[in-house]
């Protein structure tokens, strides 16, 4: 089958010497350039206005005749029936492994690479370490490979957070969001989009918790449009007059160990209907779910009428779709 692709001339790698398949991987939102993020987001809201033709949509045969492999190590609702549901609704195929068999417990990483790619045209993955990502890729030559999360990144996410932020806001260039809780994986990627954007981000998290200084300082380098960035230990200062309040869970996967500990240590960094009083009047919250109400949101704020939490989750669909498109050179 044909797996020539059109990013190549649109993607470029900035990200640290990890993803040496140029054109072909999305293991961070710096595999993209900006114009192709930008890219990525419309033909996201395309698809969305045009899922309600069905079998009618223009992209309903699209990706026929391709398959996408799901090797998942940690849980997953919104990733996993995403991508599930994207392939299928562009005329594809799934295949979900026991990630027993996936992940290189039976055996390599690379043996399995080097498998899969003589079956699919893209493998989605969900693991822990970033390595094991770069791992995989490196052994393939053909394989498109996507991050569905690892500890340090979550790309996918940030796609549909940006194209939330965009449906409520019009435009990303010039809003501000402040993100109250632990710089995660999800905060990385969000900093990454937010800066190629233009979105102004203000961070606020316990001592300890913050993004690390080098992803900032790297996040100032790459920021266009005027935007800024800020780390700081008062939510309300980073929330005050922000279009978007967001939050992550306390204690992310793999992290069960620290719970009581970090729910000493972000005692103070809920978000409550207090907290956003201090945003412009018309602020949204935003959440990657699962989420833990009354630990870093109050259920009035996350059920609330300034949440828009599963818009986010209803365009991990949309952009998961423009990304399946984009890699497989059919957008």
């Amino acid at each position: 089958m044909d797996t020539t692709t059109n990013l190549e001339s649109n993607v470029e790698t900035t990200a640290p010497a990890t993803s040496t398949a140029q054109g072909r991987t999305y293991l961070s939102v710096l595999d993209l350039t900006p114009e192709a993020l930008e890219a990525c987001l419309t033909l996201a809201a395309r698809l969305k206005r045009e899922r309600r033709l069905g079998a009618d949509a223009p992209t309903a045969r699209a990706l026929a005749g391709h398959s996408l492999a799901l090797l998942f190590d940690k849980p997953s609702l919104r990733t996993r029936t995403g991508f599930e549901i994207a392939m299928r609704e562009l005329g594809g195929l799934v295949t979900c492994p026991p990630s027993a068999d996936a992940l290189g417990t039976r055996e390599t990483l690379a043996d399995v690479a080097r498998t899969l790619e003589r079956w699919v045209s893209v493998a989605a993955i969900r693991t822990f370490e970033q390595s094991r990502l770069v791992e995989f890729v490196q052994a393939t030559t053909q394989l498109r490979v996507v991050n569905a999360l690892t500890n340090e990144e979550h790309p996918c996410q940030a796609l549909a957070d940006c194209l939330t932020v965009r449906e409520r806001c019009g435009s990303i260039r010039g809003r501000t969001l402040a993100y109250v809780g632990d710089g995660n994986n999800v905060a990385t990627s969000l900093t990454h989009a937010a800066m190629m954007l233009g979105m102004h981000l203000r961070l606020a998290s316990p001592e300890g918790y913050e993004l690390p200084d080098a992803t900032v300082t790297a996040a100032r380098q790459m920021a266009r449009h005027g935007a800024e960035i800020s780390q700081g230990r008062d939510p309300v200062t980073a929330v005050r007059g922000a279009d978007a309040v967001y939050a992550d869970v306390w204690t992310s996967m793999g992290q069960e160990t620290e719970a009581t500990d970090r729910r000493a240590a972000f005692e103070g960094f809920r978000i409550t209907r207090e907290l956003l009083a201090h945003a412009n009047d018309d602020v949204f919250f935003m959440h990657c779910l699962p989420a833990h109400r009354g630990e870093e949101v109050d259920a009035e704020v996350i059920d609330g009428p300034h949440s828009a939490v599963f818009d986010q989750a209803e365009n991990r669909l949309h952009t998961q779709k423009a990304l399946l498109l984009m890699l497989l050179g059919a957008a």
